[in-house]
């Protein structure tokens, strides 16, 4: 849609065309407009002093401009004061706002008040109560008046304070048109600018120098830096702009937060400078930048220093990951989400997400009292098949099912469960064919060992939002990544997931792999997505979404990802150890032992992988020797393999029978091979 330019009235001067245009582009605000007419208009109640406050960019200027008009065409005298070319004093102030003093009922408009903060004791005790009877005052500024006015009791009842908002959806819609932008890239510009005018009249005006569709639309460097420079302007020091930076980032940012990711700077004073600034809001659990402002922070960080950007990402990520795996429940769910949003900075995730229009949802266990509920939206989501398994799965394992709310209404949304599967039985068999299917892919690549499960993400039904993103599919995200970081021994993970090819690329992001030979239910939709917690660890896993960050979204189908390692069963491994004892004195013996392939052989530090077997096998080895009550055992191994006397001549050096010879022997490898599959399965060999 083009624009049509205003020419300049016949017989009029520049300034009436620009109030004509202001008046034409200007959009939104009506409770604001509502409440100066009603000021103009006087009366019971009407405030006298008026002061709206915002950040940057989110319109106070145009507003006062809207407010002047208002005020002329209600034949009111007009005074404006710009902080900005007038001196912040007294005297300088008073030369300005003289005419108020003599006109009949005029109407004084400040802008950029925050610049008379030093002064605003003098205008509030000083100034403002010797104006006449009848003058109207707006203050407009980036930052809240002081307590103070509100502490008088003669203030606090004709004061107004308009703390400005972004604009709603409807409202941004009309100001792109009125800026002429494509219809087409409404959706686009909407998602960047979040409703604050600046970054919508910025963008629209990029938007419309750039207008290749094939290309989908992202805030260019310049609207960027224009914003940036407008609302956040110069900082006080390099630690102030990590700070920001952290903000920018992280969900939400505490003081442990940052004296976390800033050691040996005053976490306290930073924090304390965050939640002043005009565009940063605090919450239940911190401070965090408006959209718009946390979003262009966060994209000129990873543009300007990449490198320095993925340390601070990691930090923060590895802050959070320690609160998920140590604290509450509660706390550690809420810090889930939180890890959840920095892995999903990257601008390509954003599809998989829900919107910030949506209103929010919440996530509770599902109690007893719900199960009908469950199995009845199941029903009439996916059908009377769903339902029977849906209502399988509360009977067994009811722990396993949270339920999804709207905060406003408490309203159930959709539900889930994180089903946890040590073994198959024959009902599961019969009832589920979809986790029987999820057992057999991961038992044909890795079985599970002793002690260890399977995790199945399953359901995830909202008949609102089903097979598409949304607040409560956030929280299903969410839950599988609490379920990850905060188990133990789960050996897989499987999503099972509708709409799998729309789902692959976050899949991928995540290393969820589709296993081979899994099949797609061709009734339900459903997909497999699998991961092999023995081959890939959490840290492993964790430090690889790091890299994938900054590189774009998957080129390509999740595949099986290709790994030399394998999680041994019990028995492999004890048949693996006893192998290495036997051919202790035989390197090429030892170069292809099943134990060279598990994680535990491979994480110990080592310059060849023989040479770290041997280490390995030798600390369990040297633990005989450390017990009193299995000292004599250690002789026993020790002169067994690592010499190439036979057994006869090891029990006669040792002066025993052969039988008890034997009997120790047994115990001495039992020992070892007990102590090497306890490592394997913890994951790691203690110092």
């Amino acid at each position: 849609m083009a624009r049509e330019d205003a020419a300049p009235a016949e017989g009029g001067v520049l300034a009436d065309t620009l109030a004509q245009a202001r008046m034409r582009n200007f959009v939104g605000r009506e409770e604001e407009l509502d409440l100066f007419r009603g000021a103009l208009a006087g009366g019971p109640g009407a405030p006298l002093v008026i002061v709206v406050h915002g950040p940057g960019g989110i319109g106070k200027s145009a507003l006062l401009q809207r407010f002047a008009a208002e005020a002329g065409t209600a034949g009111r005298r007009v005074v404006t004061i710009d902080a900005c070319t007038i001196e912040p004093s007294p005297s300088a102030f008073e030369e300005a706002a003289a005419e108020v003093f003599t006109a009949e009922r005029p109407v004084l408009l400040v802008d950029s008040f925050e610049r008379y903060r030093d002064m605003e004791d003098w205008l509030r005790d000083r100034f403002l109560p010797r104006l006449p009877t009848g003058v109207l005052v707006v203050f407009a500024g980036r930052l809240p008046p002081a307590p103070l006015w509100k502490a008088d009791l003669g203030w606090s009842e004709v004061l107004r304070v308009l703390p400005l908002k972004e604009l709603g959806p409807g409202e941004s819609a009309a100001l792109l048109a009125t800026q002429g932008a494509d219809p087409a890239l409404h959706a686009e510009l909407l998602a960047f600018a979040a409703g604050n005018p600046l970054a919508l009249r910025l963008a629209a005006e990029v938007a419309a120098h750039d207008n290749d569709a094939n290309v989908v639309w992202t805030p260019s460097r310049t609207v960027v830096e224009q914003l940036l420079s407008h609302v956040v302007g110069d900082l006080p020091s390099p630690a102030h702009r990590r700070a920001l930076e952290v903000c920018g980032h992280a969900l939400d940012t505490t003081e442990d937060l940052l004296r976390a990711v800033l050691p040996g700077e005053d976490a306290a004073e930073l924090f304390a400078w965050l939640r002043q600034l005009c565009f940063v809001r605090s919450g239940r659990f911190g401070v965090y930048p408006l959209d718009v402002i946390r979003d262009s922070l966060d994209s000129d960080f990873r543009w300007r220093d990449p490198e320095q950007y993925k340390t601070m990402h990691r930090t923060v990520r590895r802050h959070l990951v320690e609160r998920i795996h140590n604290a509450p429940e509660k706390e550690a769910l809420r810090a889930t989400g939180a890890y959840n949003y920095i892995v999903s900075r990257a601008e390509w995730t954003r599809k998989f997400h829900g919107s910030r229009e949506e209103s929010g949802a919440y996530e509770e266990p599902s109690r007893p009292e719900d199960a009908d509920e469950l199995v009845a939206m199941a029903r009439s989501v996916e059908g009377e098949e769903s339902a029977r398994i849906v209502a399988f799965w509360l009977e067994r394992q009811p722990e396993a099912f949270r339920v999804h709310r709207r905060y406003s209404s408490g309203e159930l949304l959709g539900f889930m469960a994180w089903l946890r599967i040590d073994a198959l039985d024959d009902e599961m068999r019969e009832a589920d064919p979809v986790v029987v299917e999820a057992w057999q892919c991961v038992s044909a690549e890795a079985p599970l060992r002793q002690g260890e499960h399977l995790g199945v993400a399953r359901f995830m039904i909202h008949p609102a939002t089903h097979h598409r993103p949304s607040r409560s599919w956030d929280l299903v995200h969410i839950r599988i990544i609490f379920e990850l970081l905060r188990a133990n021994n789960c050996a897989w993970s499987c999503v099972v997931t509708p709409r799998p090819d729309f789902w692959e690329p976050l899949m991928t992001y995540m290393d969820h792999f589709r296993p081979s030979g899994a099949a797609t239910d061709a009734d339900l939709g459903h997909g497999l997505f699998c991961h092999d917690w023995r081959a890939v660890r959490v840290e492993e896993w964790a430090e690889g979404i790091d890299a994938r960050l900054l590189s774009g979204p998957p080129g390509r189908p999740a595949d099986e990802p290709s790994t030399r390692f394998r999680a041994l069963s019990r028995a492999e491994s004890d048949a693996a150890v006893r192998d290495a004892l036997r051919s202790w004195l035989d390197p090429d013996g030892l170069a292809d032992n099943p134990l060279l392939r598990c994680r535990l052989v491979e994480a110990h530090d080592a310059d060849h992988p023989v040479d770290a077997l041997r280490e390995v096998i030798g600390k369990a080895i040297q633990r005989l020797d450390a017990n009193p009550r299995t000292r004599h055992l250690h002789a026993v191994l020790t002169m067994t393999f690592q010499s190439p006397s036979t057994q006869e001549a090891v029990a006669r050096r040792l002066n025993m029978a052969f039988s008890t010879y034997r009997r120790h022997l047994a115990r001495a490898v039992d020992d070892v091979r007990d102590r090497v599959w306890q490592w394997e399965t913890q994951g790691r060999v203690p110092d």
